[in-house]
């Protein structure tokens, strides 16, 4: 059996990396600097899947895979994985606290520590890498004495030091993970789906309308957001989850109602939801 191309945003050491472990371990891996090249690997069939966060439970979406799911025609999502989020503080060997000038991390890492940082390193300059692990090849790289915020595993990846464990701000830090692929996946009974949807004309209460159409057949929102169209100040695109598969009784009908008041539908996909133990 040929092992699943997978590509993830990388490097090695991320928590994007431990997520398309978990999702598939006997994969083949191939890191991607960013979430669009892992999109467009997805999409020209180099990779059969690919692994890209999605949400925090902290800091909320990332913007950046959400705007390819709505441009991206050829992507869906398959599954969602959540993991749990634990930072670490990583230097080079020698270096102690009181020495560190400059911290290293993806911003998303910075802002989960930042009372951390506060606290422990307010004089320290804070510098954002391309993810997680980039930090710690920042650090090494670094003139002055640096640490990056960063997985406990990039220690033993990249040959440096755990000087702190557990420095988030909160201890329910989750990151929610996507499986993107060129299909979504079969109905099992406890699914997700997501989309998204814009409106042609601003009416009062078109949204409370089109929302409606959900309530009343009974199914529940997991989440509800919007985001710029970024062609003109003011419009907007909704993204929602709801819990259900596309396919569904309830639901099928549902999107058919929201396609008839909606000048643009796109549905992400419909995956098992995530359950922890499972």
């Amino acid at each position: 059996m040929v092992a699943k191309r997978i590509a993830y945003f990388g490097p090695a050491g991320t928590f994007t990396e431990e997520a398309a472990r978990q999702h598939d371990p006997g994969a083949q891996f191939q890191p991607l600097p960013s979430i669009s090249g892992v999109a467009l690997a997805v999409a020209s069939g180099i990779a059969d899947e690919g692994v890209v966060p999605i949400e925090n439970s902290l800091e909320g979406s990332v913007n950046d895979t959400l705007d390819i799911l709505i441009r991206q025609p050829k992507l869906s999502i398959r599954r969602e994985l959540v993991l749990p989020i634990e930072h670490c503080l990583l230097v080079k060997a020698g270096v102690v606290a009181s020495d560190i000038q400059v911290v290293y991390s993806h911003p998303q890492a910075l802002a989960q520590c930042r009372e951390f940082l506060e606290r422990c390193f307010p004089k320290a300059q804070l510098v954002a890498s391309l993810s997680t692990a980039a930090g710690v090849g920042d650090v090494k790289a670094s003139k002055v004495p640096a640490a990056a915020i960063a997985p406990f595993r990039s220690a033993a990846l990249y040959g440096v030091e755990v000087l702190a464990r557990g420095i988030q701000d909160n201890n329910s830090n989750r990151t929610r993970f996507a499986v993107l692929a060129d299909s979504d996946h079969a109905p099992t009974g406890r699914d997700k789906t997501s989309l998204c949807f814009s409106f042609s004309d601003d009416k009062p209460g078109l949204l409370h309308t089109v929302l409606g159409e959900f309530a009343q057949r009974g199914i529940n929102l997991a989440k509800v957001e919007s985001r710029p169209t970024k062609q003109s100040l003011g419009e907007y695109i909704f993204l929602i989850d709801i819990h259900g598969h596309r396919q569904d009784a309830a639901v099928k009908p549902a999107l058919d109602a929201l396609g008839r008041h909606a000048s643009m539908l796109k549905i992400f996909g419909s995956y098992p939801r995530w359950e922890q133990g499972k």
